[in-house]
């Protein structure tokens, strides 16, 4: 597995970039619009549409982080709610198995009873805290048969596994619970996020919302030149490598490039899985994007991004955070249909390369799948590439 470090960036270089020029517009926009708040109310002291929409993307991005970390809390849930059910299958389990122990040995100390044996040693130990202390302690074993000496055996046996497994079940219990507190607060965090960011855009007035409209529509058309740019680069690339190809069977006389057998069953083969997890992404294409989903009515954007490669028989971990570390990482300019382009400092969004600078992803609340630029935050916020396959 390629290591996941980003490329730096060199001369006008498109691969792969980032700089915490993010950050810097956030924590600026929160400082203006905290200085705002703090102002004497006057007709200046309401936030410029600017950064009303720098507010509202970094909402929208610490909703998605924090979707991530609802996801990843959500997962760990269900693998503990699984160990615990296990565990308390196998506590009743060998329960019973005490039950059965104890039942035996009852019958033992009734006969013992009945014939006027000693019968209170054995009852007793039924009802011990501690029945190896107290075996010990009477020297029992003196008094039993062979048969019963098994049945005490196996009582004692049971009773210290099933003490075992019941303390494991009730610290599972406890990590259960944790647990489960961790996943209502990062769900609430999502919530409160989200509610922000509708509050902001509900106070607009008709003619801000016109204006916010525009500013958004500014930047699509910024991105669709800068994928347009990408797709232009990378035809002008294979045509280059393609020439060089055909020169050199000219100068060898042969009608195959040496060593490239291998590689060319290895890129059919990654088209061929490719091209079954776009088939599955463009058939989800106006579903709506809901936090935590996996479909198949709505999806998150690592849900989505999972459930597509799934179709290509890939399996690929829940978040973003861990699909990253699946597969090899490619700079920007040899991006493959089928890749995933993630997103922020964070890894917080993820989306699945068309081709042409497009992906189709999940983008955010309110929003639907859809395709669009790669570059549809600016080029600064793409944090790597990744062909899972």
């Amino acid at each position: 597995m390629a290591s996941h470090r980003k490329w730096s960036p060199t001369g006008t270089r498109i691969a792969g970039i980032r700089t915490p020029a993010l950050a810097t517009a956030a924590l600026t926009s929160v400082a203006l619009l905290s200085q705002t708040a703090n102002a004497a109310p006057s007709a200046d002291s309401k936030p410029s549409i600017e950064e009303v929409e720098k507010k509202v993307d970094d909402l929208y991005h610490q909703a998605e982080a924090a979707t991530e970390k609802y996801n990843a809390t959500r997962e760990k849930t269900a693998q503990q709610r699984k160990r615990v059910d296990s565990l308390l299958d196998d506590v009743a389990q060998r329960t019973e198995k005490l039950n059965t122990a104890r039942d035996e040995l009852g019958s033992f100390a009734a006969a013992q009873y009945r014939t006027g044996a000693s019968a209170p040693d054995t009852a007793t130990l039924l009802l011990a805290d501690n029945p190896q202390d107290y075996f010990d302690q009477t020297q029992l074993m003196s008094r039993l048969t062979s048969r019963q000496k098994v049945a005490v055996d196996d009582y004692i046996t049971e009773q210290a596994a099933t003490t075992k497994k019941r303390a494991e079940a009730s610290q599972s219990l406890q990590t259960l619970t944790t647990t489960q507190s961790a996943l209502r607060t990062s769900k609430a965090d999502v919530q409160r996020k989200l509610a922000e960011a509708r509050d902001l855009l509900s106070k607009l007035t008709a003619e801000e919302k016109a204006r916010l409209a525009a500013i958004e529509k500014k930047k699509q058309e910024a991105a669709d030149r800068k994928a347009a740019e990408l797709a232009q680069q990378q035809a002008a690339a294979e045509k280059k490598a393609q020439e060089a190809a055909a020169q050199q069977r000219t100068t060898t006389g042969t009608t195959a490039t040496t060593g490239t057998t291998g590689s060319s069953a290895t890129d059919s083969s990654y088209t061929a899985k490719a091209d079954k997890a776009l088939a599955f992404a463009r058939a989800q294409v106006g579903k709506p994007y809901v936090w935590g989903a996996t479909g198949p009515g709505s999806y998150d954007c690592s849900g989505l991004t999972q459930a597509a490669w799934k179709t290509a028989g890939v399996d690929l971990p829940r978040t973003t955070w861990d699909q990253v570390n699946v597969g090899t990482t490619v700079p920007l300019s040899d991006i493959k249909p089928g890749d995933l382009v993630f997103f922020y400092d964070d890894i917080s969004h993820v989306g699945l390369y068309v081709g042409n600078g497009m992906m189709i992803h999940a983008p955010k609340p309110g929003a639907y799948v859809r395709e669009e630029s790669i570059f549809y935050g600016g080029e600064s916020i793409i944090h790597s590439v990744v062909r899972p396959a």
